[in-house]
């Protein structure tokens, strides 16, 4: 007994240790900034690796260096790597060169760009994602379209319908994240014109918001059951479980009678 009750008391005492001496941070070198500027781009790549593997602590004071890499131009491998390295810096002020790339000819690097871009933040880079919502590359328009949900971007909602509207799927989300009540039953009228889930992960995502108000809730809930399919029982049997103790009684109540009005028990 008095065993357990030692090796209880150093388990504790390890934690607490744990607690009040975090893991070190890793350093840069004093070297990177010099290599950053050398114009070679085995020192540039991998002072660029340092910085990102450091992260966004020791390495922000390096983001209007590796800015500096991006405005001269460099190789895709060094415009790849600096612009990932911005991303985990998460450096806002990087946001508008790293844009500049959203127009680059190798949609790997606007794909860098847009995924970057959702870390970075700020008006630059929404204003950017919303021109990737029409890129000709898939990727591209799925991760912008994904980041301006992110990013509560709530002002690019109308991109977002029409970008839904052709046939970017990741859309449907990003607008149940940000609408208004009025534009979430706008959503709610695309069902039946593009896939189930599509408009179905859109509705889910408005449906768990606490500023939306239960009458709209309540009337997506409605569309949902109207369709009277499995696919729909599925979501409102998924919703109704998942639905917080917390949450509102009356949208509950409509999530139960949707889900026994579609042919299952709840």
């Amino acid at each position: 007994m008095k065993r357990h009750v030692v090796i209880l008391a150093m388990l504790v005492a390890a934690g607490a240790n744990a607690q009040t001496n975090p893991a070190p941070q890793v350093k840069v070198s004093a070297s990177a900034g010099t290599d950053l500027k050398s114009g070679d781009t085995t020192k540039i790549k991998a002072a660029l690796d340092e910085i990102r593997m450091a992260g966004k602590g020791p390495g922000t004071p390096f983001a209007p260096q590796i800015v500096d890499v991006l405005q001269k131009g460099a190789t895709v491998q060094i415009v790849e790597a600096a612009i990932d390295t911005l991303g985990d810096l998460e450096s806002e002020t990087s946001s508008p060169a790293i844009a500049e790339y959203m127009q680059h000819r190798s949609p790997r690097v606007r794909q860098a760009a847009a995924k970057a871009l959702v870390k970075t933040k700020g008006q630059a880079a929404v204003k950017a994602l919303v021109k990737g919502l029409s890129d000709q590359d898939g990727m591209v328009r799925g991760v912008a379209a994904n980041g301006l949900g992110q990013l509560k971007a709530k002002a690019a909602v109308n991109d977002l319908f029409l970008a839904l509207d052709h046939r970017v799927n990741e859309a449907g989300v990003s607008i149940g994240m940000i609408c208004a009540a009025q534009e979430c039953e706008q959503l709610a009228t695309r069902i039946g014109k593009f896939p189930f889930d599509v408009v179905a992960g859109g509705l889910e995502q408005a449906l768990f918001r606490a500023d939306i108000a239960d009458d709209t809730k309540i009337k997506l809930i409605g569309r949902i059951r109207e369709l009277g399919t499995k696919e729909a029982n599925g979501a409102l049997k998924e919703w109704f479980k998942k639905w917080p103790a917390t949450g509102s009684a009356r949208v509950k109540q409509a999530l139960d009678q949707a889900v026994q009005a579609t042919g299952g028990g709840s």
